[in-house]
């Protein structure tokens, strides 16, 4: 588990900015958006408290993240600097009944690496969410990303990323060298 700040969050028509001295990779992932406040929240009651959801790329950078795992220290570079978590446009809960049948996908340079049903993730979203609560309360737009299918791959400046929420949605991101 781990936080993103809000300036990693970017829309599309902006540009995801991989930071010089990081190997960045991709992961799409189901964004789901909190609705309602909620605390110990039981598995039947999850969907009580998801307003919608929308569809975003979990950047990583590995190499810091490698290193951090190395020295127990915390993930927050690796997993949290500016631009890191792009996000689709929000679609409210009533225009995505079952989510779980859908596929999310992801494409470098229109190279697929990424394509899987949501309903083969290893945890489900009532899962996740009933976890979380557990330990942090939930608040309104609160974003939980769910997970992502393996294959996920690097990307770099002059790549244009692009993913897809089944015939739902897509997104698209280029890619530049970020000046630090």
């Amino acid at each position: 588990m781990f936080l993103k700040p809000t300036s990693s969050y970017i829309v599309e028509g902006q540009t995801i900015e991989v930071p010089k001295d990081f190997d960045v990779y991709e992961e799409v992932e189901l964004g789901v958006i909190i609705g309602k406040k909620g605390k110990n929240i039981k598995p039947s009651e999850v969907m009580d408290h998801i307003a919608g959801y929308c569809l975003a790329l979990d950047l990583t950078a590995v190499d810091d993240m490698k290193n951090s795992r190395a020295k127990g220290l915390p993930w927050t570079f690796g997993k949290g600097f500016d631009t890191a978590c792009p996000v689709s446009k929000f679609i409210p809960k009533s225009d995505l009944k079952d989510p779980t049948s859908l596929k999310i996908w992801c494409k470098v340079n229109d190279k697929l690496l990424q394509d899987c049903l949501l309903s083969d993730m290893v945890f489900t979203m009532e899962q996740m969410i009933s976890y979380t609560s557990r330990y942090m309360t939930l608040e309104p737009n609160d974003l939980i990303l769910t997970g992502s299918p393996g294959n996920n791959g690097p990307i770099r400046p002059g790549d244009v990323v692009e993913a897809g929420l089944g015939d739902i949605m897509t997104i698209k991101f280029p890619v530049k060298s970020m000046e630090n």
